[in-house]
């Protein structure tokens, strides 16, 4: 397995973790135009895919699964949109259930283990583009999802996608619930259940039966939220179920595309020791441990900043690891005539 030296170098006036992951939120945000796609599943519900960049088949697609709560506002999506589309390439942000703007149908929400989720958009993806180069990249929620998902499928996801990669990922759901716990990681734990309770009070006015159950509105960590509402909505027993079953860091020896892991070594609610070590890794899996970053953070420059390192890195990597299937997918997708 690759360990490679980051070229990430935070600010010299953002010293910390939790500056770097809180700061990052209340940078400007690029502009993005979205062209929104409704696409309806198998169970009755829906997720809602927002489109950037030219309708041009013949060009890479990156994937984009974001992080609890996020959405295709979020800052490192429209960074990476933004990214990608300085390529010439197409971005796409697959909205987990519910994430949107607009509620789901079912009283089933999204969840940190929710590969399905990223099955069913990937597998959608190569279907109307038979040849084309399709990138996947997962940050926190969304990259543990997308890590399970490559594990879980080993040799078969290389008929899918090129590769993939994993930002800020918990590894351990367990380990990262507890570690936001921490005294010192109060503002993330009060904005995830902050966040979380409104979006189940209102999923409570349309499915009042999940009140009757006894989930709760007002969560206060996400061992609770877990064993209240996810752990029992979505087919597991308990939270400890959950945090077992569907975190990533098991899967990762069974990854077979090329795939980059990259989380700093001071996110606040990711501890260093998570990391799997060099022998628990496939030679496709490369590992990148930045000293700095934070949670989804990655500022760099002279204040008040700037957010494009992590996009950057990232179509980077893509770029190195696609070079050989680009050219053998290149405009067949044209010439099928498909657009997204």
């Amino acid at each position: 397995m690759p360990r490679i030296v980051s070229t990430y170098q935070r600010p010299w006036w953002l010293p910390s973790g939790h500056l770097q992951s809180v700061y990052a939120q209340f940078l400007r945000r690029p502009q993005v135009d979205y062209r929104r796609e409704r696409y309806e599943l198998d169970d009755g519900d829906f997720i809602d895919l927002d489109w950037a960049g030219a309708a041009d088949s013949a060009q890479p697609l990156i994937v984009f699964f974001h992080g609890l709560e996020g959405s295709s506002d979020s800052q490192y999506c429209r960074h990476t949109m933004v990214a990608a589309n300085a390529r010439g390439w197409s971005g796409m942000v697959a909205h987990f259930r519910g994430c949107s703007g607009e509620p789901n149908r079912l009283p089933r929400s999204y969840h940190s283990g929710d590969s399905a989720h990223c099955d069913t958009v990937l597998r959608e993806m190569r279907a109307r583009f038979p040849t084309r180069t399709i990138y996947a990249v997962g940050v926190s929620l969304g990259g543990n999802a997308l890590t399970k998902w490559c594990g879980e499928q080993g040799d078969a996801a290389k008929a899918i996608i090129a590769a993939a990669a994993s930002v800020s990922n918990p590894l351990d759901l367990g380990i990262s619930a507890e570690a936001i716990l921490h005294p010192k990681n109060w503002i993330f734990n009060r904005y995830f259940m902050n966040a979380m309770g409104a979006s189940y009070t209102r999923r409570m006015q349309t499915h009042p039966h999940l009140r009757e159950k006894g989930f709760l509105a007002t969560p206060k960590s996400f061992p609770q939220f877990d064993e209240h509402y996810t752990a029992p909505t979505h087919g597991y027993t308990s939270a400890w179920d959950y945090y077992h079953r569907a975190s990533s860091r098991g899967f990762i020896a069974k990854i077979r595309v090329p795939f980059l892991l990259l989380n700093a070594m001071n996110d606040p609610f990711v501890p260093a020791s998570l990391f799997p070590n060099d022998a628990e890794m496939p030679d496709n899996v490369t590992l990148e441990q930045p000293k700095d970053g934070g949670h989804v953070g990655f500022v760099t420059a002279g204040f008040p900043g700037k957010l494009d390192w992590l996009a950057k890195r990232l179509t980077a990597f893509f770029s190195a690891a696609g070079a050989d299937s680009s050219d053998s997918r290149k405009g067949a997708d044209a010439r099928s005539g498909a657009t997204p």
